[in-house]
């Protein structure tokens, strides 16, 4: 070998070391977390197009979300200028997607939306007309003056699952519901609809990020067969989610209209708990088949699930039944059969509010285990009381939104 082969040898080595390293350093810049103020200073480089002044300075961002390099947040804007500003959203995002370590960026535009009468607008019409398509199909005329849009176009059911207050096993319910009606061959989804305290992705036993293949919709996560969409994947679990209403609204409508749910013949909701703006404005914007309210047989629980019951009818959605969840407590070893939190009131509730009592579960162990483990029990233990009590109710149900719309299957139990 010459003097001069074995220096080009030498500079071949050092160049593919010299590679070498600076792909290290990218991979590792790559990992390296981006921080809220790093978001906060790339975005104040975007400029409101109207005003001048960039987004941050004019408070404009909000809900902001950081996890494992994957950026979420709002802009928040005036209605009137909301079709007008999809550029400045592209701009915050691209601003966001250039800073190391940065995987993923999703803005959302929000803004307060005024019905038309100034009172907060006139409740969109859910009832049995036999020109609405139970899902999310509507008259043109219709759609132009109520507002609603089709936001799954291929979901021929939404069901909302809801409570009048917190623990009473609401999600428990939906997650059981939906798994008896996916044993029953129907094609479900699943959306988490509790922005505050998602809990699916826990009791479906599903983790990770939903992809985008196409850059434009999100692929929704499967468990146990069923398509499911949740708050949950995209945050840490421990991440508080400190939004004003409009910023869930816009959120609950991108996990709508921005996954690709396919084809299903029922998509359950699982309802935030409680009667607040945020349920009112699922409950309006929404075009559901009906609602479903879970309640305890105790008192208070039960004044609390009449306030749920009442807001679905305001708003014109049919109300499919109550479930009396913990009704009974069953002692493993004796039988003895202990009303803790009384017994009946639900029933009773819904005999004198004239809507159907779908069914009663009890306060068991199993039943808790088996969510917590991501394994419900309607799969975990199919043959068990609880599974066929969940089954039972998710077949009322069905019939219910059968018997008005005869185009679709029919639950068929051997």
């Amino acid at each position: 070998m010459t003097a001069d082969q074995g220096t080009a040898a030498k500079i071949y080595r050092l160049e593919k070391m010299l590679r070498g390293i600076l792909a290290i350093i990218r991979e590792f810049s790559s990992m390296v977390a981006v921080t809220e103020a790093q978001v906060l200073e790339a975005l104040k480089g975007v400029n409101d197009p109207d005003k001048g002044v960039d987004i941050v300075s004019l408070g404009m961002v909000s809900g902001l979300v950081l996890k494992d390099g994957n950026v979420g947040f709002s802009i928040e804007v005036e209605p009137e200028r909301g079709p007008q500003l999809e550029p400045l959203r592209r701009a915050a995002e691209a601003a966001v997607d250039s800073l190391s370590g940065v995987l993923s960026v999703t803005a959302v535009l929000t803004a307060e939306r005024l019905q038309p009468g100034g009172d907060g607008g006139q409740p969109h019409n859910h009832g049995n007309n036999d020109a609405h398509d139970r899902g999310n199909s509507h008259d043109q005329s219709q759609e132009s003056q109520q507002g609603p849009v089709p936001l799954a176009p291929g979901v021929k059911n939404i069901v909302a699952v809801a409570s009048g207050k917190g623990g009473v096993g609401k999600s428990t319910s939906a997650i059981n519901l939906a798994l008896g009606l996916a044993a029953a061959g129907l094609r479900v989804g699943m959306l988490d609809a509790d922005i505050y305290g998602p809990s699916q992705p826990r009791m479906m036993g599903v983790s990770g990020r939903p992809e985008s293949p196409d850059g434009e919709k999100l692929e929704p996560m499967v468990g146990h067969g069923i398509k499911v969409m949740s708050m949950g994947f995209l945050v840490a679990e421990d991440t508080p989610m400190i939004w004003r209403g409009p910023m869930v609204m816009s959120a609950l409508q991108q996990m709508l209209k921005d996954v690709n749910w396919g084809e299903l013949d029922i998509m359950i909701v699982d309802m935030p708990p409680g009667t607040g703006d945020a349920q009112l404005t699922m409950a309006q914007q929404v075009p559901l088949a009906g609602a479903v309210i879970v309640s305890t047989p105790q008192d208070i629980a039960l004044l609390d699930a009449r306030k749920g019951l009442n807001m679905f009818r305001k708003v014109d959605v049919p109300v499919l039944g109550i479930i009396e969840n913990m009704s009974y407590f069953r002692c493993p070893n004796c039988g003895h059969e202990s009303h803790i939190f009384s017994h009946g009131g639900a029933h009773q509730e819904a005999d004198r509010l004239g809507v159907e009592f779908l069914g009663e579960i009890p306060l068991d162990i199993d039943i808790r285990t088996t969510s917590d483990d991501g394994q419900p029990i309607v799969i975990s233990q199919p043959d068990s009381p609880h599974a066929k009590a969940f089954r039972g109710i998710a077949d009322r149900i069905w019939s219910k939104l059968v018997s008005a719309d005869r185009s679709m299957p029919e639950i068929v139990i051997e």
